[in-house]
């Protein structure tokens, strides 16, 4: 059946939106397939008991009424947890909504949006949403953080996610600290794969008013159905984002079962630790079979494998498995694979030992 879009839909859309491609998810497996997802790197862990345990028992009440617009009970969590003032916690829909009401409130058409490439390219989308200019500085082949540029390129707002998807390395806080000092706007260190990683920019944020840092629940406490995410910054930089955000923006299930998971940090450090040590053996067993693997402070690896890399996501896929391949400049020769068990790594090891 051929859908013909009305004349009073042709001109529906703002010219950026009819412009822009839109961000693309990894592929979802359809309810009840047999497949290894390993390519949107979710934890091969499940939540915390303490989590699940308030899940079972949300009480109809709670779900009747609003739900706490800062969601202070979450942030309260949170604050225990990391050791920052609940009033420098602005929480989200997942991360990517702190990211979202950023770029809304900092950028336009006259404020332009930064960060180096490859990197996470929902930054583009946002940017492209609102719409803003975007500067893309190159990474090297070593990825070394190219500080003088992102400065010289001025941006209302600069993204550094450190650890880098895809290419999973982590900025030196030196880095961070210099790249903070030099720009003229906010900075925006994503950390969503702060807690696979040696070390953390949060100390920056109480020393600069222009550093926002950027988490979430969905890698390492398994809460990526969840979806809800934070940001820390002083409350003067948060005043402004406050006045952005959508009103009742966390639900109060979230709030509830996200604040249990922070508090049970053992949980979450033990899953994290099995995550790396995972990494470690399948990092040295790809190498193995002709992959040239890069450090990796996350919970997946990127793999340059002997071969077609996109042959080899293809064949994966007919093998039941899923991994993430890029076809973008830089990346079209590399796979990104996310850390599963070691019985599910060793189901990806056997399968590409037939493909490359």
């Amino acid at each position: 059946m051929t859908i013909r879009l009305s004349s009073s839909l042709s001109h529906a859309f703002r010219p950026n939106i009819d412009a822009m491609a839109g961000y693309v998810p990894g592929e979802q497996p359809k309810p009840g397939t047999h497949i290894l997802k390993l390519n949107t790197n979710e934890n091969p862990y499940p939540p915390s008991p303490a989590a699940i345990a308030i899940l079972r028992n949300i009480d109809g009440e709670s779900l009747r009424r609003y739900p706490d617009p800062y969601a202070n009970e979450f942030r309260q969590a949170t604050s225990e947890a990391l050791g920052v003032p609940a009033d420098w916690i602005i929480v989200g829909n997942g991360s990517d909504d702190v990211l979202n009401v950023v770029i809304r409130a900092c950028a336009d058409l006259e404020r332009r949006v930064v960060y180096p490439m490859p990197t996470y390219v929902l930054y583009r989308t946002l940017t492209e949403l609102q719409p803003a200019e975007t500067v893309e500085i190159p990474y090297g082949e070593d990825y070394r953080l190219p500080i003088a540029e992102l400065i010289a390129a001025n941006g209302a707002v600069t993204f550094i996610a450190s650890p880098n998807s895809p290419s999973g390395h982590g900025v030196p806080i030196a880095d961070l600290r210099q790249l903070a000092a030099g720009v003229s706007g906010i900075l925006v260190i994503d950390e969503a794969y702060v807690d696979f990683a040696e070390e953390t920019a949060l100390p920056l944020v109480t020393e600069f008013e222009n550093v926002i840092v950027s988490r979430t629940l969905s890698k390492g406490y398994s809460l990526a159905g969840l979806r809800l995410g934070f940001g820390v910054a002083n409350p003067k930089l948060l005043s402004g984002l406050f006045k952005v955000k959508d009103s009742y923006n966390i639900d109060a299930i979230a709030c509830a079962v996200g604040a249990a998971a922070m508090r049970d940090q053992a949980y979450k450090n033990e899953c994290a630790e099995k995550v790396k040590a995972s990494r470690a053996k399948l990092a040295i067993d790809l190498k193995q079979l002709g992959c040239r693997i890069w450090d990796s402070q996350t919970n997946f690896l990127l793999a340059q494998p002997p071969g077609s890399a996109e042959q080899i996501y293809l064949g994966l896929k007919e093998w039941g498995i899923l991994v993430r391949y890029f076809k973008q400049p830089g990346l079209e020769d590399k796979l990104r694979i996310t850390i599963g068990t070691d019985a599910q790594n060793q189901m990806l090891l056997e399968a590409l030992l037939h493909l490359v």
